[in-house]
């Protein structure tokens, strides 16, 4: 099968298409929370839709969290079509999450913890961490999926970091979502919260 230029292109630079792919993620989640999207693009949420957002993306994060162990299980037995499918699949995901987390940020807003001293700060190291670790991790899990799209299984051994790259964006996210969802139950489900409504939202609403 004749590879197209638009595939040529990528793979010959597939650091290019990282930076600007990491770039357009950026841009739309910052823009979102400094309210530089216009509200009108999203959906005005109530606190209830707010919640139910909240709910559905801890679950889209914990199947998440399955899919990459599995991937990463198949790539250690070389079973390389299955660790292949289970990788998209996973980048699938992150993109369903990214839908509903900026569609909850600009529509309705954001929770901030309210419980006691001794969570707190735990609470608050873990969701920096997660925090720290999704930024970081956009260009590793990107360059890792630009490789993984445009290469052969012989080439991404021989030719390219893939390898290496991989195995450093699986584990950073691995340990970005399973702190998501924890930090998710710690906030949602074991202590209290405060409601904050968006920039975007607020802006629609004055």
């Amino acid at each position: 099968m004749a590879t197209s230029s638009a595939d040529n292109a990528a793979k010959q630079h597939p650091v290019a298409v990282t930076i600007v792919l990491s770039i357009v993620g950026y841009v739309a989640v910052v823009g979102t929370f400094l309210g530089l999207v216009p509200g009108s693009v999203f959906p005005d949420l109530s606190l209830r839709a707010v919640n139910r957002l909240s709910d559905a993306i801890a679950v889209v994060n914990a199947i998440n969290v399955l899919v990459i162990a599995a991937g990463w299980r198949w790539i250690r037995r070389d079973e390389v079509k299955k660790h292949a499918a289970a990788m998209v699949t996973s980048f699938v995901l992150i993109l369903v999450f990214l839908v509903m987390y900026l569609t909850k940020i600009g529509g309705g807003g954001t929770k901030e913890f309210v419980g006691p001293t001794f969570a707190y700060y735990p609470y608050l190291a873990m969701l920096a961490i997660h925090i720290i670790l999704s930024i970081i991790s956009v260009p590793v899990v990107l360059y890792a999926l630009v490789l993984g799209l445009t290469h052969s299984p012989t080439e991404l051994r021989t030719e390219t970091p893939h390898r290496r790259v991989g195995r450093i964006a699986a584990s950073a996210w691995l340990l970005s979502l399973t702190l998501g969802v924890v930090t998710y139950l710690l906030l949602n489900h074991l202590y209290g919260w405060e409601y904050i409504e968006a920039a975007a939202a607020a802006l629609v609403a004055v």
